[in-house]
């Protein structure tokens, strides 16, 4: 058996600390599951105003305390503080990076919650925090063999680490993980002035006339990948989803998908400690008791023989949320109900409100962010509904199936490699899913469930059948250490 090694997962997001979406989640699991296989993981995160140091253990470390953090002219100071991630199998320490300016004194994690618009200086936040990311391990003396950073926040720290400290950590190898290639931290070129490093690195950083952290992260680290296979693909087909960077990838010739997994102790019906009732061997006692505590909590009628069809999303446009909209009301005229949750761009908020003046017999939300809420929605649903334009991976689909909801899905991205489209002939298949990014193909999906959904004999063998399903990290855990230990090898 090869050595163990030394990881740092650097990430923006960790669950239970702080999440919008999946990366936290991701930055919780995986690390725990890389712990598991006997591997020295430690994870990095700032703490958010919305991060509470006694409720979640956070305590000092005096060597880690007024790190000074250059910041173009100025120079600002980190303390990073201690904490862990764990579940009941295994354990994982975290540090915490503070700062009152850019994160402790603030409510949400790249805007303000509500406002659907981001903190006007994420570039000088998320800077500090990759810097931040290498001083810690300067100031322990301590070099992992791998630095796994995850999407535009963290991108930076392999850049800072090449260019500033090569001697230090000149056997450190340095992967890059892109939840999601929507986002990639661009800003104005006049950005590059303030990240303190030679002019002759320059180009590294500017991508269509704009300083861009994701490609500055492909750029200088050794290995980068996404979330699914045909993500992967998709990227690397054209700007559709690239944006151009598709071109900086192919020129390094190291890019692969690797599917998500999930905790299956975080999201498990038996043991979820969100849930008011727990699944047991009735499973219609649990999703009808489920059903009857979300319709109390979101304030709408209990209706035991009306599908209930739930969405937890971000509301922007990648997530297909213009067709939702559409489709609302032909979803009232079934005489489904529907549930969702959700935060993101004003103009989308602004609708969801509106609708619900029209089809409040039908509809219930709650915007912004709410981790027990989420888990009683997959619970308590029967659908579960994703039209994304484009979805990398598509955990909920993977949460939704642990709980015995039916996904309902866009087949893109991991949702195509999550979703088998059911056959009702053979009785194949876990889901609903639908190509053309149409609210006819979504309502024939939509339709085709609710038609099982009569036939309740066929219907409670597909959704309890879901729960069989493996998406536990055991075999992508194996995929990610093998990227490590190849890397390592290759510095050797």
């Amino acid at each position: 058996m090869a050595k163990p090694l030394s990881i740092l997962y650097v990430s923006s997001e960790v669950f239970p600390f702080a999440k919008i979406g999946g990366v936290g989640d991701i930055a919780y699991s995986l690390p725990l599951a890389i712990r598991d296989a006997g591997h020295d993981i430690r994870v990095i995160l700032p703490k958010y105003g919305i991060v509470s140091e006694r409720k979640n253990r956070i305590h000092d470390i005096n060597r880690l305390r007024d790190l000074p953090i250059p910041i173009g002219q100025e120079t600002r100071l980190a303390t990073v503080k201690s904490s862990s991630i764990y579940n009941t199998r295994t354990k994982v320490q975290a540090y915490i990076a503070t700062n009152q300016d850019y994160f402790d004194s603030r409510k949400g994690i790249y805007g303000e919650p509500g406002s659907g618009a981001d903190y006007f200086e994420n570039d000088e936040r998320f800077m500090f925090f990759c810097r931040t990311a290498i001083e810690t391990c300067l100031v322990l003396n301590w070099f992992p063999d791998v630095i796994h950073c995850n999407d535009w926040q963290t991108a930076l720290t392999a850049a800072f680490a090449r260019i500033l400290f090569p001697g230090k950590f000149k056997k450190t190898r340095f992967i890059l993980t892109i939840h999601n290639f929507a986002r990639q931290g661009e800003f104005p070129a006049e950005t590059f002035d303030k990240l303190d490093l030679p002019e002759n690195v320059r180009e590294n950083f500017i991508h269509n006339g704009k300083v861009n952290f994701l490609k500055a992260g492909i750029v200088y680290s050794d290995y980068v990948n996404t979330v699914s296979k045909t993500y992967a693909d998709e990227v690397l087909e054209g700007t559709d989803f690239s944006n151009g960077l598709n071109e900086v990838l192919k020129e390094k010739n190291k890019f692969c998908g690797i599917l998500n997994g999930i905790d299956d102790l975080t999201w498990n019906p038996k043991t979820d400690p969100y849930l008011f009732k727990k699944l047991t061997d009735d499973f219609e006692e649990y999703k009808e008791i489920n059903k009857r505590n979300l319709a109390d909590k979101l304030g709408f009628e209990y209706k035991s023989k009306t599908p209930l069809v739930g969405l937890v999303t971000n509301l922007a446009d990648h997530k297909g949320v213009d067709l939702l909209f559409r489709v609302i009301p032909l979803l009232a005229d079934l005489g489904m109900q529907f549930v969702l949750l959700g935060d993101g761009e004003q103009k989308y908020i602004h609708e969801v409100k509106e609708l619900y003046k029209i089809y409040y017999d039908n509809f219930a939300f709650k915007i912004g962010n709410d981790e027990n809420l989420a888990h009683n929605i997959e619970a308590a649903c029967d659908m579960y509904l994703m039209p994304s334009l484009s979805e990398p991976c598509g955990l909920n689909a993977m949460y939704s199936m642990m709980y015995g909801t039916v996904p309902v899905v866009r087949s893109t991205g991991g949702l195509g490699e999550i979703v088998r489209d059911y056959n009702p002939e053979n009785k194949t298949g876990n889901g609903f899913t639908f190509k053309e990014y149409t609210p006819e193909a979504l309502m024939d999906a939509i339709e085709r469930a609710f038609d099982i959904y009569g036939k309740r004999s066929e219907w409670l063998d597909l959704a309890k059948g879901l729960m069989k399903e493996d998406f536990s990290w055991k075999e992508s855990v194996k995929r990610y250490i093998q990227i490590y230990q190849n890397s390592v090898k290759d510095a050797n």
